[in-house]
Order: structure tokens, then C-alpha cells, then sequence
């Protein structure tokens, strides 16, 4: 599991504030650094877990970072007021990005005009204040698309959180120099198959590693977890998968992907 040999990892997507995590933190962070797992990323994904995100990177300075955004599933919560708070979240050391946002035509738990006009608000808002975007997309790959391509060429660093997609919406990203986070999807022999075939088409330096903590937990660990409720500490696990996937040294795609996670939120090693 760990291995002082090879580059640490960087958990781009963890959801500390979601109940199989809450208030388990120290735990989870232990057994984390412990896998190698040195830093991980809390998502905000409304006005509540934004600040609550905060509070996760304010305990655990230089290893947990935070976002601040409004996921498509609060679209419906987002007002005059989110876009203020969003500024003022911007502006702590410890919020490193902006989102979960974008758009899930999925679920619809917000109507897809909130969700159009929230997603649109806040990549403006990562415009002006120049900051990286951490989005989702789910079944919504054209309108997606639409907002994004407006914004991309004023926008820093963007990613593709979670990706599960097809093999032309990964090229329509990779078109608009967008970073790809894989999770264990990857690992799911019953949903993840064109990912492994897809995987390799990625570029070395716009690849991220997540675990989506605490869902998507790798099916193909063995021996099989106890609890289906995934951790930081199983990233190794996602990393082994996507590096047998594009015939790459384990050492050479950790290296690779923890550089990426810093540069993409402007990190450096060992300093906030």
C-alpha cells in the first residue's frame, strides 16, 4: 500500500462533510498518510458545505485543502447572495478552488434552468477571480459543453470531476485543455470497462486521481473491504488501475499526477 519509494498522492475529491465520513476526520486522515495519501481536496458543494469544507482545511492545515461552490443538485438554493458568499469564501487561503459546479441531468434535484444559470454564475465568477474550477457533468455533456466553451479561454485550470463519460466527450475535453479526475469507476468491472479503453487517451499532464470518498469504493480490491464506504486511503488502489490501464510505471503516473494536483491549484510542496 505504501510505499516511501514512489511520489506521494493527492485525493482531489474527498466529501468529509457527507454522514459515513462526518466526524471521523482524524481517522480518515491517519490511515490516509499512512497509504501515502498526503493531501486531499474537500468539495463545497452548497453554501453550508463550503463553509464547511473550510472548517475541514482550517483543522488540518497543509494537508486538507477546500473548494467553495454549489453543486447542480442545490442550483435551486443559488441566489444574489450565494455568488457574495462564494467571493468571500474565495478569498481564504485554505479555499485553493471553486465549485463542485455544473450541471446533472441525471437526477434532476434542481430545476435545468437553475442549473444552467448557477453553473454559469460561477464560472464567471472563477473568471474574475482567476481561480481553478472543480465541475461536474452528469448526462448533460451538450449544455455543459455550451457554458464551458463560452468561459474556457478566460478560465485557469478546470477539471472534469469524476469522469465516467464516453470516449468523444474525453476527446471534447481534452479539446478544451480540460484536466480528467478518475475515481474508482474504474475499477467497476460492470460500469467501468471504457474507461480502461479510455484512460490511455488522457495526457500525462491534465491526469488527476480521486476516490470520490465515500462512494465509489474500487470493486476490484481484494481482499474485499468489510464496509463499501470508500476512504482516502484507497487511492493507491485507483492509481495501480489507471497506470496498469495506460501500461505506465506505478512510480512514473504517481509522480506525474501529484505534480498535476499541485500545479492545477497552485500549490507548493509542504506550504499552503
Amino acid at each position: 500500500m505504501a510505499s516511501q519509494s514512489m511520489a506521494p498522492l493527492f485525493d482531489i475529491a474527498v466529501n468529509f462533510g457527507a454522514s459515513p465520513l462526518r466526524d471521523k476526520t482524524q481517522e480518515i486522515v491517519e490511515q490516509a498518510i499512512t497509504a501515502d495519501v498526503d493531501k486531499m481536496l474537500a468539495l463545497g458543494c452548497s453554501i453550508e458545505g463550503s463553509l464547511e469544507a473550510l472548517k475541514f482545511a482550517q483543522d488540518y492545515p497543509n494537508t486538507i485543502y477546500a473548494t467553495a461552490g454549489i453543486h447542480p443538485h442545490d442550483a435551486k438554493t443559488f441566489d444574489d447572495n450565494s455568488i457574495n458568499t462564494l467571493t468571500e469564501l474565495a478569498s481564504r487561503p485554505e479555499i485553493v478552488a471553486l465549485g463542485e459546479c455544473g450541471l446533472d441531468f441525471n437526477r434532476d434535484f434542481s430545476p435545468r434552468d437553475q442549473q444552467r444559470a448557477a453553473f454559469d454564475a460561477q464560472l464567471q465568477l472563477a473568471v474574475e477571480l482567476q481561480m481553478p474550477v472543480v465541475m461536474h457533468q452528469r448526462d448533460a455533456h451538450d449544455a455543459f459543453m455550451e457554458i464551458l466553451s463560452k468561459y474556457r479561454s478566460q478560465l485557469p485550470q478546470v477539471v472534469v470531476h469524476c469522469f465516467t463519460g464516453s470516449h468523444q466527450e474525453l476527446l471534447d475535453y481534452i479539446e478544451l485543455d480540460c484536466h480528467i479526475g478518475i475515481t474508482g469507476w474504474i475499477c467497476d468491472e460492470r460500469r467501468g470497462l471504457h474507461l480502461l479503453e479510455s484512460v490511455p487517451s488522457i495526457p500525462d499532464n491534465r491526469l488527476l486521481l480521486e476516490t470520490d470518498s465515500p462512494y465509489l469504493m474500487p470493486r476490484n480490491i481484494k481482499p474485499k473491504p468489510k464496509s463499501r464506504n470508500n476512504r482516502p486511503a484507497n487511492l493507491y488502489h485507483i492509481a495501480d488501475t489507471v497506470a496498469a490501464a495506460r501500461n505506465q510505471a506505478v512510480a512514473l503516473l504517481r509522480e506525474n499526477c501529484y505534480n498535476n494536483s499541485l500545479a492545477f491549484f497552485n500549490l507548493s510542496k509542504g506550504t499552503l
